[in-house]
């Protein structure tokens, strides 16, 4: 149902229901918030997202009981994956649809494949999404493709969605692999940080993470490294 793997510091979580197009029930919901939490709590620096065979993920398993559990279990993963203190990476190999459009944006960066496509049809069934998505969706792709989504019911493609900012990048898993790898090199308490402002913590949790990175070892390295012409080797600390 999911596959974890590690190479080095960056992990790579893999949806593994191709049957369903990688259609999220509540097993797999829960599954993934486990594997992010406990691939971070090891050590990784950088998760990366993916689905296996031809789809990232079709959205909510139709075919799953919908109610209180499996809705507490998909919004506290999609939450958990923006409270996590390291950057996420969803590599889109496919369509994104519906709650696959939202693990996209519970993701801080997104690359997509010519085959990626997103959309959250909820209007064709009459679902509905919390305001987290449709407001995180707004200030990633601005206000005209949210309505778009929401209020049309629409699906765009891959350059159209590079076009406004729902994809950042153009690639494949390999493409995001590689970016994960070099995002995992930067200093680790400087991108907790800058993560918990752009998703809008506490200004208390960002008054603690700010003074963590100007009191950390992290930053004397910096320094050193800059005396010592190299390349920083930063610890987390």
């Amino acid at each position: 149902m999911l596959a974890t793997t590690r190479d080095g510091a960056v992990s790579l979580l893999t949806l593994q229901r191709p049957e369903r197009r990688n259609a999220l029930n509540l097993e797999l919901c829960r599954a993934i918030d486990a594997a992010a939490h406990a691939e971070v709590e090891a050590g990784a620096r950088v998760l990366v997202l993916t689905g296996e065979g031809t789809s990232f993920c079709s959205g909510a398993d139709l075919g799953g009981v919908y109610g209180a559990e499996f809705l507490d279990a998909l919004y506290g993963m999609l939450h958990g994956l923006t409270r996590l203190p390291v950057p996420v990476v969803a590599a889109v190999n496919g369509p994104a649809i519906g709650a696959g459009t939202q693990l996209a944006l519970a993701s801080d960066l997104r690359i997509a494949d010519e085959s990626a496509r997103f959309g959250v049809p909820t209007a064709r069934n009459g679902m509905a999404v919390d305001a987290w998505t449709m407001r995180t969706l707004q200030t990633v792709a601005g206000g005209g493709m949210a309505r778009r989504l929401m209020l049309a019911a629409e699906t765009v493609d891959r350059d159209e969605a590079l076009h406004c900012g729902l994809a950042d990048r153009a690639g494949t898993l390999d493409d995001a692999l590689a970016w994960a790898a070099e995002i995992a090199t930067l200093a680790p308490l400087t991108l907790a940080h800058n993560k918990l402002v752009l998703n809008g913590g506490s200004d208390a949790e960002i008054d603690r993470t700010f003074a963590a990175c100007w009191a950390s070892e992290d930053v004397r390295e910096a320094a050193t490294a800059r005396t010592e012409k190299r390349t920083p080797v930063f610890r987390g600390v």
